[in-house]
């Protein structure tokens, strides 16, 4: 449990953070923080999402029921568990999964939060649903996604084992008096293990959001949280520079206030799916009032000389496992005079440390520049917007017509007025993407925002084109497949400063997918939760282009790359 003090050149920034660690200790906001005195942050009911302090030996209380449930599916001999969720009841999940994995002979978790067609049916093909635990995990029990996952997986459930058995092939995670607890209770599942309604999704990856899916993969969940507890206990330090989550969450909100607001995360490879997790985290936290901490994820590394002034750089290191040429970029970073946090991680288990850590870190951070950081007011507004293109679609049969501004063989590309006002005169689709990032200036970002199928190479092919915007344009960049952002860094993008650039990319679905019992296809969702995210985009002033490519992803991912590369020419 060590974090090397942050490498700074001598300044305002180094000053204003010992300035803000003193306070916290001369005031005693380290108690007040442990007594959930919401003055620390607006005053705005703070308070009542706070449980998140007290889950973990809540949980602890809750060992023998999660060991019972594991051992009873591996005695039945299930395989596999599949985890249908969104946002904080997946992401946990899936990094504790990657990070962690599972003892052996211990079913293998699959983690499903896409709406895009044929990742679900690819979901679908990789388990034999005869020996298959679906797990479905949504607080509220109204949240899209994990609803119309259910309708699909029930329905092939009941086709598979019939319809006395389906039930007792899924768990519901939720909490009490959910939608989801009255389907669940009417649908004979096997279990509800309940959250606790004080505890934000976000911060859920240390409750029953977390723990039950961890334990039915066969992570040992009492060394999970016995590694959380000692960074609990670090965290009371009332001295705050001594104390491990308190100094991290000043440093960023000092550094986000004086222009640093580009959390730029570097992770050891073994731990590296942790940085999904800590976008979600501060993003949909500190994104709102037209203030953000913006992380960056997986960025291709540059020359250390071509980062601008706006950058924070976290080194999380794997002390077992490092990478010298990590290890060597970072020693260029403080070279470079960029500043960089470095926290050592023991061993995997360890990461319950850091859950704990950075739950602590960003409610600081969020005290630090003066918003409440347990709510998300933008994230509903794109629900809203799916929820009537759904509606309409269901009404109508079709979703509203709309007319690309240009188009090619390939390309298809679609903005709003104001958006094409800005772009000026263009003839094809590559003048408008080069126009459109031209529009980059500095101390912005860019953030890719992709409806498209998240397989490996898609990942890589946007990477690719990630690395040449910031390697032109010195500006961070972000890569988001939606929906999943949506509940994650969207927020951000939305109620944070007019400094992003966006570029969202669509496509035609080769093959589509019903949902069981409604009128329309997971395809036509997916559709309708790009067109509402990109709606409220526009409707905030963002710079926002979407990207169209047809149903061969691959050709238009190529031919996209093809034209951010001509931007640069």
């Amino acid at each position: 449990m060590t974090a090397t003090p942050l490498t700074l050149q001598p300044g305002s920034l180094a000053e204003a953070i010992a300035r803000t660690l003193a306070l916290w200790t001369a005031e005693r906001r380290v108690a007040r923080l442990w007594t959930k005195d919401a003055s620390l942050w607006t005053n705005s009911g703070e308070e009542k999402w706070l449980g998140w302090l007290d889950v973990i030996e809540q949980q602890r209380k809750e060992l023998p029921a999660r060991a019972a449930l594991a051992q009873a599916i591996r005695d039945e001999g299930f395989t596999d568990v599949l985890l249908l969720g969104m946002g904080g009841s997946s992401l946990g999940p899936e990094v504790v999964s990657r990070v962690i994995g599972g003892a052996p002979g211990a079913p293998r978790l699959h983690v499903l939060d896409s709406t895009d067609p044929a990742q679900v049916k690819r979901f679908d093909e990789a388990v034999d649903l005869s020996t298959t635990l679906v797990l479905v995990a949504s607080k509220s029990g109204s949240t899209l996604e994990p609803n119309v996952f259910l309708a699909y997986f029930f329905h092939r459930l009941v086709q598979v084992v019939g319809a006395e058995a389906a039930g007792r092939h899924v768990v519901a995670i939720t909490d009490p008096g959910s939608q989801m607890q009255k389907v669940a209770e009417r649908d004979g599942f096997r279990a509800i293990a309940f959250g606790e309604p004080t505890v934000g999704g976000r911060f859920s990856v240390l409750s029953a959001f977390g723990t039950v899916p961890a334990a039915l993969g066969g992570v040992d969940v009492a060394r999970l949280l016995g590694e959380a507890a000692q960074m609990a206990d670090a965290c009371r330090r009332e001295d705050a520079a001594n104390n491990p989550g308190v100094a991290l969450g000043i440093v960023i909100g000092e550094a986000a206030l004086a222009g640093r607001d580009k959390l730029t995360i570097i992770a050891s490879p073994d731990i590296a799916p942790l940085g999904a997790w800590l976008e979600q985290l501060v993003a949909e936290s500190t994104g709102k009032n037209g203030t953000a901490v913006i992380p960056v994820d997986l960025e291709p590394e540059g020359d250390a000389s071509t980062y601008g002034a706006d950058r924070l750089f976290v080194y999380v290191r794997l002390a077992s496992a490092p990478e010298a040429a990590q290890d060597a970029f970072v020693e260029q970073l403080n070279r470079a005079g960029q500043p960089v946090v470095q926290i050592d991680v023991r061993d995997a288990y360890a990461l319950g440390q850091e859950f704990f850590r950075w739950e602590i870190a960003t409610a600081v951070a969020g005290s630090v520049l003066g918003i409440n950081p347990f709510d998300q007011p933008d994230v509903e507004a794109s629900k809203i917007k799916t929820r009537a293109l759904t509606d309409a679609f269901e009404k109508e049969g079709a979703l509203p017509a709309e007319a690309p501004v240009v188009l090619d063989a390939d390309l298809a590309i679609f903005a709003d007025e104001a958006n094409v006002r800005a772009l000026g005169p263009v003839a094809t689709p590559g003048e408008a993407i080069a126009a459109h990032l031209k529009r980059i200036g500095g101390g912005d970002y860019v953030a890719l925002l992709a409806y498209i199928d998240m397989t490996t190479d898609n990942v890589a092919a946007l990477q690719e084109i990630r690395a040449v915007i910031r390697a032109q344009s010195g500006a961070a960049t972000c890569l988001g497949f939606g929906p999943r952002f949506l509940h994650s860094t969207g927020q951000a993008y939305k109620g944070g400063p007019n400094s992003g650039v966006f570029l969202q990319i669509t496509c035609d679905d080769a093959q589509d997918l019903e949902v069981p019992g409604r009128d329309f296809t997971f395809g036509v969702v997916k559709a309708a939760q790009a067109r509402g995210d990109f709606g409220v985009l526009e409707e905030r002033g963002r710079r926002a282009l979407r990207v169209h490519l047809g149903p061969d992803v691959f050709a238009g991912l190529q031919a996209l790359r093809q034209a951010v590369e001509a931007t640069y020419q």
